[in-house]
């Protein structure tokens, strides 16, 4: 609806353009918010103290001219002047109950898919194929993977990719490391079954044996080079390793597969040329025997030039070279109009810059547009990144199986006279959800502190409270033995508690686009978490199954309806299923 009127506020600019009473060539913003007091209206927009400037004219006069030249629209029933010049607008709840109903027989629920696709490249998890996926990436993961099936269900054409750390240095020493066991009879696969010791033997032995190192080092120029005994070694060990990420993403129920992952070895073959064309287009410079691009926007406290180093001194190249050639593939292959990195906030300026020099080398076009988003730390409660008790990064998998024993226990406390099966199902998805939704309850913004207890509450924005909120709207339904596809009637809106769910339940459209624009799923988390409190005021104020007519009943059933498949298909777009008893 806030759509809806936004469309009739640009017809009524355009009305005033036409009569002169704004110029022609002027910027007009204009902004819809919903009002905190109902009796000041349902939305309220500054449009007249925006544009009075532009008009000559007070905003309170602009105001009353806006008001006159709105062309007429069933869905407004008045609009007054408040204050210095607010226009506060009064929906038809008439209209407001048809696109409840209309809503409802939609199975989009009334989101229409866009005008305007696009191919959006979502760069999301990346994790190091040298360690085992650890919590550091679970916020990659997650809320990259929400906001792309938010961009999918509004029909844009997404393309997800894992750009794996599957080259460099470090592999040369976890290629020796793994040649060396061989040497003595044991297995490579058997050894990688926990990376993060295979990884730390590894780097003990490079630590310890100069000549261990050194074959390291020269291995790592023998698989640059091509050696086939030693891409095959690496081969094997990055298939072990991916296996061991793509557990981890079908455990999160994580949109990615092995088809998705695109390394930074996939560019190793194009990174050359990007120095070549760097040099061409003459911004490639020497420094310190370096290949480095100087760009003026970027300076440091003393106002030095900030090199974008391309090639390093012994002819190593770098991440800056890699995205380099990334962005040009995903230009020229992928046929990007938008690319989303979900990187962490301390790549920022690494971004910023690769970003600027991709553009004028015109390694990709003005148009496309290549967005950084950021995100913060996952904390302990001592405010240092999260680790586990004992020091160490926590490994994801873990953390996993902690979230899955904890819900079990809290599902045993609670229900004990339920099957185990039953018990161990629940509690491998609340787990699960419990986790991802802490995550994508933030602001993609901020640091957040992890807390099992504070995630597995039935109290506050949590996955159990929202689990239980649609759990308990289908045992409303079966307790009053109705289908919610099967109901009858039309949808009356009279109550204020009825007002209030319907016109929550119309603003889905908002928080889907929202997410979709600003890449920050806790926008859509807000969003249920809201409409699930006004169900619950809602539930207490009208009565369903004892309501004082069966046209009153239906009715509110199909609110409630609404309401769950409102509540289901958000948690799905953030990646967590539903369950229909808890």
């Amino acid at each position: 609806m806030k759509t809806q009127i936004q469309q009739l506020l640009q017809q009524t600019l355009d009305v005033l353009i036409t009569k002169k009473i704004l110029p022609e060539e002027g910027v007009y913003r204009i902004q819809v918010d919903r009002t905190k007091d109902k009796a000041h209206g349902d939305l309220s927009t500054n449009l007249a103290m925006m544009t009075c400037k532009a008009a000559k004219k007070p905003p309170r006069e602009l105001a009353q001219l806006i008001i006159d030249n709105m062309p007429a629209s069933e869905l407004v029933i008045k609009a007054e002047i408040a204050g210095p010049g607010f226009i506060n607008i009064f929906l038809n709840s008439n209209i407001l109950a048809q696109q409840i109903e209309a809503a409802l027989l939609d199975e989009r629920l009334g989101i229409a898919k866009v005008q305007q696709v696009q191919t959006i490249v979502v760069d999301m998890s990346s994790p190091n194929l040298a360690k085992e996926m650890h919590v550091g990436h679970l916020r990659s993961s997650v809320i990259g993977d929400a906001v792309t099936r938010s961009l999918e269900f509004l029909g844009h054409k997404m393309i997800r990719q894992n750009h794996v750390g599957d080259w460099g240095t470090q592999f040369g020493m976890l290629l020796a490391y793994m040649e060396e066991l061989r040497a003595q009879g044991k297995s490579g696969s058997s050894n990688l079954a926990d990376l993060e010791v295979f990884y730390r033997a590894a780097k003990g032995r490079f630590d310890e044996s100069e000549e261990f190192a050194t074959r390291a080092r020269n291995l790592v120029v023998e698989l640059q080079s091509g050696n086939p005994q030693c891409l095959e070694l690496w081969q094997e060990f990055k298939d072990i390793s991916i296996a061991h990420c793509q557990e981890i993403y079908d455990r999160l129920g994580v949109a990615l597969t092995t088809a998705d992952v695109k390394g930074e070895s996939a560019y190793n073959d194009d990174l050359k040329q990007v120095v070549d064309d760097l040099e061409a287009c003459g911004i490639l410079e020497q420094s310190q025997d370096a290949k480095c691009v100087f760009l003026d926007e970027f300076k440091t406290k003393t106002g030095e030039p900030l090199p974008v180093i391309i090639q390093k001194k012994d002819g190593g190249f770098l991440y800056a070279t890699t995205d380099l050639a990334a962005m040009r593939y995903r230009q020229n292959v992928l046929k990007a109009d938008r690319v989303l990195y979900f990187v962490d906030a301390r790549q920022a300026l690494h971004f910023q810059q690769v970003f600027m020099v991709a553009k004028k080398a015109k390694f990709v076009s003005q148009q496309i547009s290549l967005e950084h988003m950021p995100f913060g730390t996952v904390m302990g409660d001592d405010g240092k990144p999260f680790k586990t008790r004992s020091g160490n990064v926590a490994k994801l998998a873990d953390l996993l199986t902690e979230a899955q024993q904890r819900a079990l226990a809290l599902v045993q406390q609670k229900s004990p006279e339920k099957d185990p099966q039953e018990m161990r199902q629940i509690a491998d998805l609340v787990g699960i959800a419990s986790v991802k939704y802490a995550d994508l309850s933030k602001n993609r913004t901020s640091n957040y502190v992890f807390s099992f207890d504070q995630m597995l509450k039935f109290e506050g924005n949590t996955a159990t409270y929202m689990l239980y909120a649609y759990a308990r709207i289908v045992s409303i339904f079966n307790k009053a033995g109705l289908d919610m596809a099967k109901l009858e009637g039309s949808v009356v809106l009279e109550h204020e508690k009825e007002l209030e769910l319907a016109g929550k339940l119309m603003q889905f459209d908002e928080a889907v686009n929202a997410v979709a624009r600003l890449g920050n799923p806790h926008l859509l988390c807000s969003y249920l978490f809201e409409l699930a409190g006004i169900f619950s005021s809602f539930y207490e104020a009208c009565p369903l199954i004892k309501a004082e007519s069966e046209t009153q009943k239906q009715s509110r059933f199909k609110l409630a309806a609404l309401t769950a498949k409102t509540l289901q298909q958000g948690l799905d777009l953030l990646g967590i299923k539903t369950l229909e008893r808890m």
